[in-house]
């Protein structure tokens, strides 16, 4: 189906409006240069590889190739923050431009310098999810953003500034966004002590350059097919990939302000669960056959992650089938009530080892059918698989070391990762048998199980300290396992909670009811 490109309406807002499209460019670009020059704190430029970022790099490097060679006596650095979990098509895009980035500033003798940034192993979303048993993160719990974006950048900003006391970062961000957005953006100008500088919110001593902050989405799309791309990119292959992740495959025209335009599209990670449907990549798959090899990947987060549903029935249901994979104490086993209910912690580990088979088996099938280029797709690596592993075995406690069964029965082969000291205390056998005892002893298949892992844990954290000269923190350690598993079960530990939230409720109601002369406890307190 042919793309349309968004007619320009003489009524349509555009920042090229005052002084026409060339001057508000050539005006920008001077801009910059003119702020590139003024001193030499080290720039970095986010760059995400969609149209904003890639508009905000064009126009700096615009600037920095006008400048005279003696006069670029600073390294514009360019980073981009890899989730590990993006789309597969996005990710692909960007990582081919930021090698193209790096030849292309090498070629043109230009201090730019692209990074391709991660998260460290133990912040990657599977590592957490599957590893932890942090439950797909939501509104009240968003734990994903810090770990997988910010915290990379960051990261880096800092170690930029270590060095050399301040920094400017030049973000591709615009008022015209969104309402919050343009809110935000106003906010920090308002609080700005340096002319076209604003102040990073987390970040001391980096400033914040945006130079495309006023422009439309409309101007976005001019200027990038109006100027080539300056590292070999193509802007048309770009908004090829906005107008495929678009419902309809096309950019419409514009008519008035409530028209979308080509680009609205949103590109993120594909195991987003803070949004209801991945709609960039099931349009994606919808309007390009050759792309229906994600089918796997968009399946992986409808069916074993995502509890957002339009239809407020449906979504309470989710939530409570949710509840039941997941621990009904918190991670450090603690009893937090809400609405008099358990507040329900970690996943379990059955579903945690579900939740493992599922992403292996996404990436197996994926694979199978993904073109050339994406043969050696990877939705989770071996240095995350043997950090799950470590996670489940070592600070879990669970001996059953599950992991590598798990990879074998879906790789068809035998894991490759590296063995951990403390894996074996016991056989398969061995634990399987202890869990009989228990369900023999006990009968109810949770008490049974809170006993089994009681025991389990138990046994392991002795083992953790048998060759140990000083075993001063192995009581501390033991008490810990017996403090988590003191309940043996949902329904004990919430009748105990509510007790002591009832008990908690009528002490306060006296303290405040009681005159203080009066209250006895004060009485005896003071000796009377």
């Amino acid at each position: 189906m042919a793309k349309r490109i968004a007619s320009d309406k003489k009524d349509r807002k555009t920042i090229f409006r005052q002084y026409g499209y060339q001057d508000t460019i050539a005006n920008l670009v001077q801009q910059t240069k003119d702020l590139y020059l003024a001193d030499d704190i080290p720039w970095v430029v986010g760059y995400s590889g969609g149209k904003d970022s890639t508009a905000t790099l064009q126009i700096v490097w615009k600037a920095l190739s006008e400048l005279p060679k003696k006069k670029q006596h600073k390294t514009v650095h360019v980073i981009s923050t890899d989730t590990l979990v993006e789309n597969p098509i996005v990710a692909l895009w960007v990582e081919k431009a930021l090698d193209l980035l790096n030849e292309a500033a090498a070629e043109q003798d230009l201090p730019i310098k692209a990074h391709r940034l991660t998260p460290e192993v133990k912040d990657r979303f599977w590592v957490n999810l599957i590893g932890k048993g942090y439950p797909a993160p939501r509104p009240k719990f968003r734990w994903c953003t810090s770990r997988l974006k910010i915290a990379p950048s960051n990261k880096f900003i800092s170690e930029i500034v270590n060095k050399s006391g301040e920094a400017i970062l030049v973000l591709g961000t615009r008022k015209a966004e969104s309402s919050a957005r343009a809110a935000n953006m106003k906010k920090y100008e308002q609080g700005s002590t340096r002319s076209l500088l604003n102040k990073n919110k987390e970040l001391d001593r980096v400033w914040v350059y945006t130079p495309i902050s006023e422009w439309q989405n409309d101007d976005v799309w001019q200027f990038l097919h109006q100027d080539k791309n300056s590292w070999g990119v193509s802007n048309k292959h770009l908004q090829a990939m906005y107008s495929d992740a678009t419902e309809d495959g096309e950019c419409p025209i514009v008519v008035d302000t409530s028209t979308p335009s080509c680009g609205d599209s949103r590109f993120g990670c594909f195991v987003c669960t803070l949004v209801g449907e991945d709609k960039s990549m099931t349009a994606m798959i919808m309007n390009d056959a050759e792309k229906e090899w994600m089918l796997p990947l968009l399946e992986l987060r409808t069916k074993w992650l995502d509890i957002t549903d339009p239809n407020l029935e449906q979504k309470n249901k989710k939530i409570d089938l949710e509840r039941d994979l997941r621990e009904f104490r918190r991670m450090n086993g603690s009893l937090t009530l809400h609405n008099d209910r358990l507040v329900h912690g970690p996943y379990k580990q059955s579903y945690r080892a579900q939740l493992l088979e599922a992403v292996l088996k996404a990436e197996r099938i994926a694979r199978q059918n993904a073109p050339k280029a994406i043969k050696d797709l990877q939705l989770i690596s071996l240095e995350e698989i043997q950090e799950i592993r470590r996670i489940w075995v070592i600070e879990k406690h669970e001996i059953e070391d599950l992991v590598p069964k798990i990879y074998g029965n879906i790789a068809g082969k035998s894991y490759p990762g590296s063995e951990l000291d403390m894996s074996h205390t016991f056989k398969t056998g061995d634990m399987q048998l202890l869990f009989d005892i228990c369900k023999e002893e006990f009968g109810d298949e949770e008490v049974a199980n809170s006993h089994y892992e009681l025991i389990r844990n138990l046994i392991h954290v002795e083992y953790q300290y048998r060759t140990m000269v000083r075993r001063s923190k192995l009581f501390t350690q033991l008490g810990s396992v017996l403090q988590k598993y003191v309940f043996d079960s949902e329904k004990e530990a919430l009748s105990f909670a509510l007790a002591k939230k009832n008990s908690s409720d009528q002490i306060n109601d006296y303290l405040e009811n009681e005159p203080l002369e009066d209250n006895m406890l004060f009485k005896d307190a003071m000796g009377s």
